[in-house]
């Protein structure tokens, strides 16, 4: 990684044992996010929304092995690495090559795994509730392979073309958010509403779980951005604390929109708020001060509550805004960071606009631009395919049924033989009716 400070390249056990905590970090996120979606669907559908983010574990774990993490990072072309690595050939206790780090290879292979686990696991928010489980297993499995890797080599191989052009990504803004954020948003286009929108919102069923999740997903942060560092250093200490101040900062700006805009806080809210400000921070957590951090996390905030307000206005369906969140906070952070990098921060990085060094943005601006353009190309026409072969959408009857009897046979509450007995079975209801802070529609 282009984060990564020049050290001996030699095992220390201290910064070993760091990066396998950290690895357990990023593995809890997955989990965390399957919460976090699940709460905001409705209650029968709540067993596939988390199956959506569990399968990912097993189908990009054992893609990972065989190919992911070669195509990622053995030495290749400057677009793609090579089979050199085909089933972690060659990937032990010795350091990564070419990488000044101080962690044995097989360390540094597994804290990555989790990084691409959650990043299509990211996009299923956008299409809950109607896809066909199994198109979805296929979809995880290709776009791992044809849009994951290959921009993952960009960014932090050593002859990836963004990691030499100088763009600065330290723990996955252009990699994870805005690959997965624009996936999404093609995604959601492409297989069309949910039933009854826009004129029906389904309520979130479970605001604790959404709560629950969200806490979840800020604890594991702390190593997925902490963990970036490769070590037990200054380096992790800083991205530990901008990551903490830019979510504190978000929760709170998106608390205070929702007070402005409608006159009380939810939970749904603030939770939102707390991961756009952990997307923002993402690409600049080793690269920029706290201050830079808060601001940072004020402008992810606001941008992703535009967006999603916004949404409506456009007519499609980002279930969970995916898009507004991920997408538009990533978008967002890769950019600030051009403006608020500092190399007083961190000298593997480089000085951005407000340090004298205008020309950071526009290399933040290929990255953004090039992510954007071969996620949304090779997304589009992997969907295609999935729909044309298999179908990407369930029939109605099964929609309306719920996808945990309809395509996993479980329910998550009541008889798998009866009826889902929670109050809110969430049937949908008129928008009208509904007038909560943050309306579950827009999110």
């Amino acid at each position: 990684m282009s984060s990564v400070m020049p050290t001996p390249n030699t095992i220390n056990s201290g910064d070993t044992a760091f990066v396998l905590l950290c690895t357990a970090l990023v593995l809890f996120m997955t989990p965390g996010l399957a919460f976090f979606y699940g709460g905001l669907v409705r209650g029968k559908n709540m067993v596939n929304t988390l199956l959506m983010s569990f399968i990912a574990v097993a189908i990009v774990g054992v893609q990972w092995v065989l190919i992911g993490y070669s195509l990622s990072f053995a030495p290749g072309s400057f677009l793609l690495g090579s089979l050199r690595w085909f089933g972690l050939e060659g990937v032990g206790g010795d350091p990564y090559p070419d990488l000044a780090a101080t962690i044995p290879h097989s360390a540094f292979m597994l804290f990555q795994a989790m990084f691409a686990v959650i990043t299509p696991a990211l996009i299923s928010g956008a299409v809950v509730e109607r896809v066909k489980f199994k198109s979805w297993m296929i979809f995880l499995a290709v776009w791992s392979t044809l849009v994951y890797a290959p921009i993952c080599h960009w960014v932090w191989a050593p002859d990836g073309w963004l990691h030499n052009l100088g763009a600065l990504d330290f723990a996955g803004g252009t990699v994870v958010h805005i690959s997965a954020g624009i996936a999404a948003l093609i995604a959601a286009i492409m297989v069309g509403p949910r039933l009854g929108h826009p004129k029906l919102s389904p309520r979130p069923h479970n605001v604790p779980f959404c709560l629950l999740g969200a806490g979840l997903l800020a604890f594991g942060w702390l190593g997925f951005n902490g963990g970036s560092a490769l070590g037990a250093n200054g380096l992790a200490a800083t991205a530990f604390v901008t990551s903490f101040t830019a979510a504190a900062m978000a929760g709170l700006a998106w608390a205070g929109l929702e007070m402005y805009k409608h006159g009380r806080v939810t939970g749904v809210g603030v939770a939102s708020g707390i991961v756009a400000g952990l997307v923002g921070i993402t690409p600049a957590a080793g690269f920029v001060s706290p201050i830079a951090a808060l601001a940072i996390g004020l402008g992810a905030a606001g941008v992703s509550f535009a967006a999603v307000q916004m949404k409506s206005r456009f007519g499609y369906d980002d279930s969970l805004d995916v898009f507004g969140v991920h997408g538009m906070a990533g978008i967002f952070g890769a950019l600030a960071t051009g403006v608020f990098a500092s190399a007083a921060v961190n000298p593997a990085g480089a000085n951005g606009l407000l340090h004298g060094n205008g020309m950071l943005v526009l290399k933040q601006l290929a990255g953004i631009g090039a992510t954007l353009a071969w996620s949304g190309v090779f997304s589009f026409a992997i969907l295609k395919a999935i729909d044309v072969t298999v179908g990407l959408r369930v029939e109605k009857e099964a929609e309306q049924e719920g996808l945990d009897l309809a395509e996993n046979g479980e329910l998550a509450y009541g008889e798998s033989s009866g009826t889902v007995v929670t109050p809110v079975e969430e049937e949908s209801v008129p928008v009208g009716a509904l007038k909560p802070a943050f309306a579950p529609s827009e999110f």
